[in-house]
């Protein structure tokens, strides 16, 4: 029985597949719908593949034709306030990058030295509680020995804490550096597309 039910499944799957083959090539064959013109219809011209995204979209902006400028006449004026802005600001925007990586180790870098010494000075105090508390206990030495272990694991990870915070507040400054900068450069263009009549947001 179980033999006969797998034959049966193989044998549909394979019509299956022969059906669905049969059906792409008569399709192939057949002229598509698109390419038959109507009969009395007009030819009508192919449209003009859009060239591009003008400078307003590369910058994240809208910009609308407010006096009914043509798309041309807009791309131009876009251009033309492209390089304006570029002038008046002294910004190019194809070389505003926020670089957090570098700021991350120079961050890291400058808290590192500002911590220098952390694990031995939590030693050093780690020491003095622990041979307090070992003087009360009875063995003075053995708590300063306990006491300078747990000094230099809290030194060390406030250290580790310090450099982190260092690291994160740098890459934020980064990136807030290059908004402020790309920010510039954004008012510039508008104030110049603004004044050939057009709508920006």
């Amino acid at each position: 029985m179980r033999i006969s039910l797998i034959s049966a499944l193989a044998l549909t799957s394979g019509l299956a597949a022969q059906v669905a083959a049969q059906d792409t090539t008569a399709a192939s064959k057949q002229p598509s719908a698109a390419a038959v013109p109507e009969v009395g219809a007009a030819a009508q011209p192919a449209a003009a593949p859009a060239s591009g995204p003008g400078p307003s979209a590369s910058l994240g902006l809208y910009v609308f034709p407010a006096k009914g400028q043509t798309p041309e006449q807009q791309k131009q004026d876009e251009q033309t306030c492209y390089a304006w802005a570029q002038e008046q600001s002294s910004i190019d925007p194809a070389n505003v990058k926020a670089n957090p990586d570098s700021a991350k180790k120079a961050a890291g870098a400058k808290a590192d030295s500002a911590t220098a010494g952390a694990g031995v000075k939590g030693a050093a105090k780690g020491a003095v509680g622990g041979a307090v508390i070992g003087g009360i206990t009875g063995d003075a030495g053995e708590g300063a020995g306990v006491g300078a272990v747990v000094g230099v694991a809290k030194g060390r990870q406030a250290k580790k804490a310090a450099k982190k915070q260092a690291e994160q507040q740098a890459e934020q400054q980064t990136h807030a550096q290059a908004a402020a900068t790309m920010d510039s450069f954004k008012k510039a263009y508008s104030a110049c597309i603004e004044g050939k009549g057009y709508t920006v947001k």
